[in-house]
């Protein structure tokens, strides 16, 4: 959902020629496969598309191309830290959430997995509020970038 939904605000805003988002997993258990349909139901219910979305594994080798590393929850977090190559590699991680002033603790995006529709509409809303705000602390680093 993340990944889908902060691509739309990138190419809303014109800037997909600058901005490259990626989702991936730390585990493999899903590679290759589609989202959800739950997950792609909630998603098109409010006007994204991720039907070409496929399952990968995040590589420990890409924080050396990557300038930000979201993760959606805590324990994703501590598994993406202790990948890291190095300290700053360390630093590029951080929680979704913690873009967002309007939650009162930043912590974990649940997943939805387990839980019926309503989750899944829930965690989308969640999850766009967050990318909303993220997208507004990067955006004007990216245009300045965009325009040299």
């Amino acid at each position: 959902m993340a990944e889908v939904v902060f691509q739309s605000m990138v190419r809303q805003a014109g800037l997909t020629r600058y901005v490259e988002t990626s989702s991936a997993g730390t585990g493999d258990w899903h590679v290759g496969e589609q989202a959800d349909s739950r997950t792609l139901s909630a998603l098109a219910r409010n006007g994204y598309d991720a039907t070409q979305h496929r399952a990968r594994q995040f590589n420990p080798e890409w924080f050396g191309r990557l300038d930000l590393v979201v993760a959606l929850d805590r324990g994703h977090d501590r598994i993406l830290k202790a990948w890291a190559p190095t300290e700053t590699d360390r630093g590029k991680v951080a929680l979704l959430l913690s873009f967002d002033d309007e939650q009162s603790h930043p912590t974990d995006v649940p997943d939805p997995y387990y839980a019926g529709d309503e989750m899944f509409d829930r965690v989308l809303g969640m999850i766009e509020g967050a990318s909303r705000q993220l997208f507004r602390q990067l955006e004007p680093a990216i245009r300045q970038g965009a325009i040299r």
